[in-house]
């Protein structure tokens, strides 16, 4: 590659990747010889960019944290997936990101090429978020930010935190993963008071801090921290199975509720019968009475009692609440 400029965004396009670059495997990459690229490499740390060498047998080349923030060298695909994440950005579960994604997404929206504007375009036109859907607490990003630190250095956090009963304790972690679960944030860690796993909502934790110990990774009892996180939510959550029978056929609720086929039984060409499970009893009920037919309720007595009180409440509301005026004999009904 003779090319001088295309050689050095190729090079910079490598080093951007978090690895160490041995020299001889960039010649390769790069068709050139050694020398040529000790000479990129200065010819990069001169543009700012503040390229680490690192000698012996497995030594090489990396691109590390500097004073000042260089330029980032984006493919295509890679922009267009920023632009959208930034757009999107503005409804996330992290508080005060808004303004800065917009600042973010107009420095990138102003060099993007016209073929990737149009088609950051097209895909923001043919979306549309639902706001104010999905509530959840908002995170503070520089909290995420040292958690995140942490699990990347892998290093021992002290922290404070609140259950979900209120009860305060402090907390000596060995974080493992962050996840996001909706709006809300997770962090996998191994809790060495507890000598045992632990899921922390991050909303929850207060002042954390690094205590500068490393630690050695440690052998987490699932295939992956979201596996985990969801096994553990699934049994902290309260599960009901519902068993009720829907006077419909089959055919008219198939696909409105239930999971999975195995959730509808056909009993007659009029009428099937549901198994359901879910977290709340709430959504049960809204779901059954949305379904827009009749039912009987046979499982669980938690459902019945919760329906055979919603069902009281909404009769007094239109019952022995404020009437309609009534129409004057022999004249028209007042206007609403």
């Amino acid at each position: 590659m003779t090319d001088t400029p295309a050689r050095l965004l190729r090079l910079l396009s490598l080093l951007q990747t978090p690895r160490e670059w041995p020299g001889s495997e960039l010649a390769e990459r790069l068709v050139v010889s050694p020398r040529t690229i000790r000479r990129d490499i200065d010819r990069l740390r001169e543009l700012g960019y503040p390229v680490q060498a690192t000698r012996g047998s497995v030594g090489g080349y990396r691109l590390v944290a500097g004073t000042a923030m260089p330029p980032l060298l984006l493919d295509d695909e890679e922009a267009v997936a920023i632009s959208v994440g930034l757009r999107a950005a503005a409804g996330h579960a992290v508080d005060g990101i808004e303004e800065a994604a917009v600042r973010a997404l107009t420095k990138i929206e102003q060099v993007l090429p016209s073929r990737l504007r149009y088609r950051v375009g097209s895909l923001n036109a043919a979306t549309v978020p639902l706001s104010g859907f999905g509530y959840g607490p908002t995170i503070d990003p520089e909290r995420l930010t040292v958690l995140a630190a942490a699990v990347t250095n892998r290093e021992r956090l002290r922290f404070g935190y609140r259950a979900g009963n209120g009860a305060e304790s402090r907390r000596r972690v060995e974080p493992h993963r962050l996840v996001a679960a909706g709006r809300r944030w997770y962090l996998v860690a191994y809790d060495n008071d507890r000598e045992d796993w632990r899921l922390f909502r991050v909303d929850r934790i207060r002042d954390p801090q690094p205590t500068g110990v490393r630690t050695e990774p440690r052998e987490l009892p699932a295939e992956d921290a979201a596996a985990y996180t969801a096994d553990k939510l699934s049994k902290l959550a309260p599960s009901y199975r519902a068993v009720a029978t829907l006077h419909a056929p089959l055919e008219d609720v198939a696909g409105r509720l239930g999971e999975s086929p195995g959730d509808l039984e056909r009993l007659d060409e009029r009428s099937c019968r549901l198994h359901s499970a879910a977290g709340s009893l709430e959504w049960l009920a809204f779901r059954l009475a949305a379904l827009g037919c009749e039912f009987e309720v046979h499982d669980p007595p938690e459902l019945i009692a919760y329906l055979d009180a919603l069902g009281a409440r909404v009769s007094r509301s239109v019952g022995g609440g404020a009437r309609r005026p009534a129409a004057p004999e022999g004249g028209p009904a007042p206007e609403e």
